[in-house]
């Protein structure tokens, strides 16, 4: 049956006098496409039968979902021809990202180089100049036809006159290394290096050493699986086929490594990974002849990450005995972990990172969610903290050993990246580049709050309106939140990724990120209370922030939003099916429903997170939240799917078998869309951005019975 819809309202109408287009708030009237339920999809785990009847959406490629999927594309596009402020959104977006953005500088040779965005490109171009504010030329722009696919990373030569730099393949997993001279009139070498994965780019002399797997046997396919990484040398301007092997492991083939050379190019230090959250740490002394690395750390127990080296001395972030991080400094001429030397010691607050500048130690941590700097001596003492300018985050820091001058970068919920320079040795620090664009950052203020969720553990929120605003409990509000992987969701300028905040916040609406148990904001402690067994944690902490936005009169359940990514989309589709009178609007991205079957939909390496349901405990755990199996006939809130998020790793079968069973359990008049991936299999471009951020803003206004405010200058 091929989906219909009417409208029950008259058409919208606009208010040209104060630019204020308000429809007529009444049901649209959706007849959603009929969905085969297959009882053959029934699965049992440990003596229970658990219902499948949406199994065949896995089958992304078949007639019938492909069909399926036609009709709800064309359910969706039906359904946002009735909301008269989508194409206003849209250009309000379009002219929101249409701004110049610029990263903080790296310093190669006689040049400062950096990425541009002049605004609606798709990907982000190296330029460079003579000074760090001076005029800039383009280097290498991945926009441009002659150029196929995604620029992932880029590496200069000690004297900075070779370029290597890595391109993804957006057709397959596979990624290529290029070599250009920036000499001259930068000529491109017959460098190209294949089968690159989980690859870094560490020059030495006259080379660089980089990742790769082997190239797949003639009739294997090269999807995979890819076993045997391996670390190679490669001489600029010869083939690949002479590449020296430099490591690989033969006794276990999923192993994964890569490399770092310091700075100085006397240490080659070696990283070994699979899927636990720890790693191994190897070195060896390039200026010998031993082929061999010494261990540091030879299990995957914890994390160590080299930082730099101080002649023989290598600097070693951890959190080994140090759940929220330390800094090591580790001999090599005594390499043992009894010979281990604490530089910084663990503290309160989580050591995100740490680098060695200018003859200082820059230790970025996360104080209450939000960004910290603060500059050490090579022994430890701390001397001083860098101001910022509001709550927000720290990120891009870029500088080099022998040299004071810091460069970093500066967001928070209301402002976009604006670029610092910094003396390490005086304090001084200025912005020297701040972009401009159509919104007025000054207008609004940020606030941070705690709450106490529903086991009375305090919660940190971070809250955004406009200065002033009357909090009369029904403002337009979003509430964002993340929760997995020990990943903090911090407050930077654009959280969800489709600038959704300055659109509401120029519309009189409240927005907020929750950071709920799960993230990294306080430490491995602050993620295991909200991973595996102890999941349900996350879902609370949200629901618990929702009910303080309303406690506290921003807003009200009629007027609330959620939205996430990933792991935040299966916080979305967990709480509405939890609390579905809670929310008015749910905006789930890429989330993960089907917490039962996960694993055979590319999720089998996020057992750690999740727990496994071939495990009796596990299995009795996931289903009692999976959002797809907590479904109940009742009125659940207006919802809009994103099937597909380039980069998530998530199966888009999550969302189509998630949509199937809301559509066919939701008693209320709100609409349950599903919004695909374009058919033109459109990947992740700045149009493709902001027609996605159309479709979520009008869908919620809409929902929540919000006009639109049209803004065609700053205010």
């Amino acid at each position: 049956m091929l989906a219909l819809i009417s409208l029950m309202a008259c058409g919208g109408r606009e208010n040209t006098a104060d630019t204020l287009i308000l429809p007529e708030f009444k049901d649209i009237k959706l007849e959603y496409p009929e969905t085969y339920q297959d009882d053959q999809g029934a699965a049992v785990f440990f003596g229970k039968t658990v219902p499948g009847p949406y199994h065949w959406l896995e089958a992304e490629g078949s007639q019938s979902s492909l069909r399926w999927l036609q009709s709800q594309r064309s359910l969706a596009d039906n359904y946002f021809k009735y909301i008269p402020y989508r194409e206003p959104i849209r250009n309000r977006l379009a002219a929101l990202w249409n701004y110049e953005r610029q990263a903080a500088p790296t310093k190669s040779g006689a040049f400062y180089y950096f990425l541009k965005n002049d605004g609606l490109q798709n990907q982000d171009a190296l330029y460079r100049a003579s000074s760090f504010n001076g005029p800039a030329e383009a280097v290498l722009d991945p926009n441009t036809a002659s150029r196929d696919g995604r620029l992932a990373q880029f590496s200069f030569a000690k004297d900075g006159s070779l370029l290597a730099y890595e391109m993804a393949d957006p057709n397959s997993n596979w990624s290529s290394i290029h070599v250009k001279s920036l000499d001259g009139g930068g000529k491109l070498l017959p460098d190209t290096l294949r089968w690159v994965k989980s690859s870094s780019i560490s020059w030495y002399r006259d080379g660089f050493f980089y990742s790769r797997y082997p190239a797949p046997e003639e009739g294997q396919p090269a999807a995979g699986p890819h076993l045997f990484h391996q670390v190679y040398y490669h001489k600029a301007g010869t083939p690949q086929a002479d590449d020296e092997l430099v490591f690989a492991d033969r006794q276990d083939p999923w192993r994964r490594a890569r490399v770092k050379c310091t700075e100085d190019e006397r240490f080659l230090v070696l990283t070994t990974y699979d899927t636990s959250a720890g790693n191994g740490l190897f070195f060896r002394d390039l200026q010998t002849d031993e082929l061999a690395f010494t261990p540091i750390a030879d299990t995957f127990a914890h994390e160590f990450i080299l930082v730099g080296n101080d002649d023989t001395n290598l600097y070693v972030l951890t959190d080994y005995q140090a759940p929220n991080k330390r800094l090591l400094k580790i001999s090599t001429l005594q390499p043992a972990p009894r010979y281990w030397q604490e530089v910084i010691p663990q503290s309160k607050d989580l050591l995100l990172e740490a680098h060695l500048f200018g003859g200082k130690i820059l230790a970025h941590y996360l104080h209450r969610a939000s960004s910290q700097a603060k500059v050490f001596s090579l022994q430890g003492q701390e001397e001083r903290v860098i101001p910022l300018p509001e709550i927000g985050t720290l990120q891009g820091f870029k500088g080099q050993q022998g040299s004071s001058e810091l460069f970093y970068e500066f967001t928070s919920l209301v402002r976009p990246v604006t670029l610092y320079r910094y003396d390490l040795n005086t304090g001084e620090q200025a912005a020297y580049w701040q972009p401009v664009m159509e919104f007025d950052s000054d207008a609004y203020e940020i606030k941070q709050g705690f709450y106490q969720s529903y086991d009375q553990v305090e919660i940190p929120i971070f809250i955004v309106h406009r200065r002033g605003l009357q909090l009369d409990g029904a403002r337009p509000s979003l509430l964002c939140g993340y929760g997995a992987y020990q990943q903090p969701l911090q407050a930077v300028f654009d959280p969800t990724g489709y600038l959704l905040f300055p659109i509401i916040l120029e519309n009189g609406g409240v927005c907020a990120i929750a950071n709920v148990r799960g993230g990294g904001e306080f430490g491995p402690s602050w993620h295991a209370a909200g991973r595996q067994h102890r999941k349900q944690n996350s879902f609370d902490d949200f629901q618990a922030a929702a009910e303080y936005l309303i406690a506290n009169k921003y807003t009200s359940p009629r007027k609330l939003a959620i939205h996430g990514t990933g792991p935040g989309g299966l916080l979305v589709g967990a709480c509405l099916t939890q609390r579905p009178d809670l929310f008015a609007v749910a905006l789930p991205a890429a989330g993960l429903f089907d917490m039962l079957h996960y694993q055979r939909m590319g999720g089998a390496d996020w057992a750690a997170e999740y727990g496994r349901s071939d495990q009796e405990s596990d299995f009795r755990y996931l289903l009692a939240y999976s959002p797809q199996h907590n479904l109940s006939p009742t009125n659940y809130p207006a919802t809009l799917i994103l099937a597909d998020v380039p980069g998530s790793g998530v199966a888009r079968a999550h969302s189509y078998k998630f949509t199937a069973a809301l559509q066919a359990n939701q008693r209320g008049n709100a609409p349950v869309l599903l919004r695909p991936a374009p058919a033109s299999g459109a990947a992740n471009t700045a149009s493709r951005r902001i027609d996605e951020g159309a479709d979520m803003l009008s869908f919620m206004f809409f929902n929540l019975k919000e006009g639109f405010k049209i803004i065609s200058k700053q205010e």
